[in-house]
Protein backbone atom coordinates (compact mmCIF):
# COMPACT_ATOMS: atom_id res chain seq x y z
CA UNK A 1 0.00 0.00 0.00
CA UNK A 2 1.64 3.14 -0.65
CA UNK A 3 2.00 5.82 1.52
CA UNK A 4 1.32 9.91 0.88
CA UNK A 5 4.52 12.41 3.06
CA UNK A 6 4.56 15.93 3.29
CA UNK A 7 6.62 18.11 4.89
CA UNK A 8 5.20 21.82 4.23
CA UNK A 9 6.58 24.86 7.17
CA UNK A 10 4.52 28.04 7.05
CA UNK A 11 5.25 31.18 8.31
CA UNK A 12 2.70 33.00 9.44
CA UNK A 13 1.72 36.98 10.62
CA UNK A 14 -1.47 38.62 11.96
CA UNK A 15 -1.58 41.78 13.93
CA UNK A 16 -3.67 43.42 16.85
CA UNK A 17 -6.23 45.70 15.60
CA UNK A 18 -5.62 49.10 14.94
CA UNK A 19 -2.07 48.35 15.67
CA UNK A 20 -1.77 49.08 18.99
CA UNK A 21 0.68 48.01 21.06
CA UNK A 22 -1.56 45.44 23.50
CA UNK A 23 0.81 42.85 23.57
CA UNK A 24 3.11 43.78 26.90
CA UNK A 25 6.00 41.75 27.21
CA UNK A 26 4.84 40.67 30.89
CA UNK A 27 2.05 38.12 29.47
CA UNK A 28 3.14 37.83 25.79
CA UNK A 29 4.94 34.14 27.18
CA UNK A 30 1.92 33.10 28.29
CA UNK A 31 -0.15 34.08 24.90
CA UNK A 32 2.55 32.07 23.10
CA UNK A 33 2.29 29.15 25.03
CA UNK A 34 -1.36 29.09 24.47
CA UNK A 35 -1.25 29.36 21.16
CA UNK A 36 1.48 26.83 21.20
CA UNK A 37 -1.15 24.93 22.63
CA UNK A 38 -4.16 25.34 19.94
CA UNK A 39 -1.05 24.35 17.03
CA UNK A 40 -0.44 21.24 18.58
CA UNK A 41 -4.17 20.12 19.31
CA UNK A 42 -5.02 20.67 16.01
CA UNK A 43 -2.14 18.29 14.87
CA UNK A 44 0.56 21.06 13.52
CA UNK A 45 3.99 21.21 15.28
CA UNK A 46 4.84 24.90 16.24
CA UNK A 47 8.89 25.54 15.22
CA UNK A 48 9.09 28.99 16.12
CA UNK A 49 7.16 31.76 17.81
CA UNK A 50 7.76 35.54 18.87
CA UNK A 51 6.85 38.76 17.93
CA UNK A 52 6.30 42.38 20.16
CA UNK A 53 3.71 44.60 21.28
CA UNK A 54 1.44 44.71 17.82
CA UNK A 55 2.34 41.75 16.03
CA UNK A 56 3.02 38.08 16.06
CA UNK A 57 5.05 35.46 13.72
CA UNK A 58 5.40 32.16 14.09
CA UNK A 59 6.21 29.01 12.11
CA UNK A 60 4.40 25.73 11.87
CA UNK A 61 5.37 22.52 10.61
CA UNK A 62 2.00 22.16 9.18
CA UNK A 63 -0.64 19.87 8.88
CA UNK A 64 -2.25 19.41 5.08
CA UNK A 65 -5.12 17.65 7.11
CA UNK A 66 -6.15 21.15 7.79
CA UNK A 67 -6.75 24.75 5.73
CA UNK A 68 -4.73 27.34 7.08
CA UNK A 69 -7.94 29.87 7.36
CA UNK A 70 -9.77 28.26 9.82
CA UNK A 71 -5.96 27.47 12.17
CA UNK A 72 -5.81 31.37 11.32
CA UNK A 73 -9.56 31.79 12.78
CA UNK A 74 -9.51 29.17 15.40
CA UNK A 75 -6.28 30.76 16.79
CA UNK A 76 -7.49 34.24 16.75
CA UNK A 77 -10.91 33.39 18.03
CA UNK A 78 -9.98 31.63 20.89
CA UNK A 79 -7.06 34.06 21.93
CA UNK A 80 -9.58 37.09 21.50
CA UNK A 81 -11.63 34.99 23.58
CA UNK A 82 -8.64 33.73 26.30
CA UNK A 83 -7.50 37.33 26.39
CA UNK A 84 -10.78 38.76 26.84
CA UNK A 85 -11.72 36.74 29.54
CA UNK A 86 -8.57 36.36 31.52
CA UNK A 87 -8.97 40.65 31.50
CA UNK A 88 -5.31 41.41 31.13
CA UNK A 89 -6.55 44.98 29.57
CA UNK A 90 -8.72 47.64 30.46
CA UNK A 91 -10.44 46.95 27.29
CA UNK A 92 -11.49 44.43 24.81
CA UNK A 93 -8.88 42.58 22.55
CA UNK A 94 -9.46 42.35 18.68
CA UNK A 95 -6.75 41.24 16.23
CA UNK A 96 -6.84 42.99 13.08
CA UNK A 97 -8.79 41.19 9.82
CA UNK A 98 -6.20 39.42 7.55
CA UNK A 99 -3.35 38.02 7.96
CA UNK A 100 0.07 36.37 5.59
CA UNK A 101 1.52 33.21 5.23
CA UNK A 102 4.59 32.33 3.45
CA UNK A 103 6.01 28.99 2.62
CA UNK A 104 9.81 27.89 3.67
CA UNK A 105 11.86 25.31 2.57
CA UNK A 106 13.30 22.68 5.03
CA UNK A 107 16.88 24.54 4.21
CA UNK A 108 15.73 27.90 5.97
CA UNK A 109 13.84 26.85 8.79
CA UNK A 110 16.44 27.60 11.42
CA UNK A 111 17.12 30.62 9.40
CA UNK A 112 13.12 31.86 10.08
CA UNK A 113 13.27 30.19 13.54
CA UNK A 114 16.13 32.18 14.41
CA UNK A 115 14.00 35.64 12.82
CA UNK A 116 10.48 34.75 14.65
CA UNK A 117 12.69 34.07 17.94
CA UNK A 118 14.56 38.05 17.56
CA UNK A 119 11.55 39.91 17.14
CA UNK A 120 12.24 42.67 19.30
CA UNK A 121 15.90 43.15 18.34
CA UNK A 122 14.87 43.19 14.80
CA UNK A 123 12.24 45.90 15.50
CA UNK A 124 14.59 48.08 16.86
CA UNK A 125 16.04 48.54 13.29
CA UNK A 126 13.28 48.07 11.13
CA UNK A 127 9.74 49.08 11.28
CA UNK A 128 7.15 46.66 11.12
CA UNK A 129 5.91 48.05 7.62
CA UNK A 130 9.35 48.20 6.05
CA UNK A 131 9.33 44.25 7.15
CA UNK A 132 6.07 43.27 5.81
CA UNK A 133 6.55 44.96 2.46
CA UNK A 134 10.01 43.36 2.20
CA UNK A 135 8.24 40.17 2.84
CA UNK A 136 5.60 40.90 0.22
CA UNK A 137 8.37 41.56 -2.60
CA UNK A 138 10.47 38.69 -1.32
CA UNK A 139 7.76 36.51 -1.63
CA UNK A 140 6.65 37.91 -5.22
CA UNK A 141 3.05 38.88 -3.40
CA UNK A 142 1.13 40.94 -5.60
CA UNK A 143 -1.09 43.73 -3.21
CA UNK A 144 -3.20 46.37 -3.06
CA UNK A 145 -2.41 48.78 -0.64
CA UNK A 146 -6.20 48.91 0.32
CA UNK A 147 -5.73 45.23 1.33
CA UNK A 148 -2.49 44.79 3.88
CA UNK A 149 -2.27 45.38 7.39
CA UNK A 150 -3.15 49.16 8.04
CA UNK A 151 -0.02 50.87 9.10
CA UNK A 152 -0.17 53.80 11.39
CA UNK A 153 4.18 54.70 11.73
CA UNK A 154 4.52 58.11 12.66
Amino acid sequence: MANSYSKIYLHIIFVVKYRDALLHKSWRTELFKYITGIVKNKGHKMVAIGGVEDHIHFMIGYNINQKVPDLVKEIKTSTNEWINKKKILGSKFYWQKGYSVFSHSHGSVKTVSKYILNQEEHHREKSFREEYLSLLKEFAVEYEEEYIFKFFDP
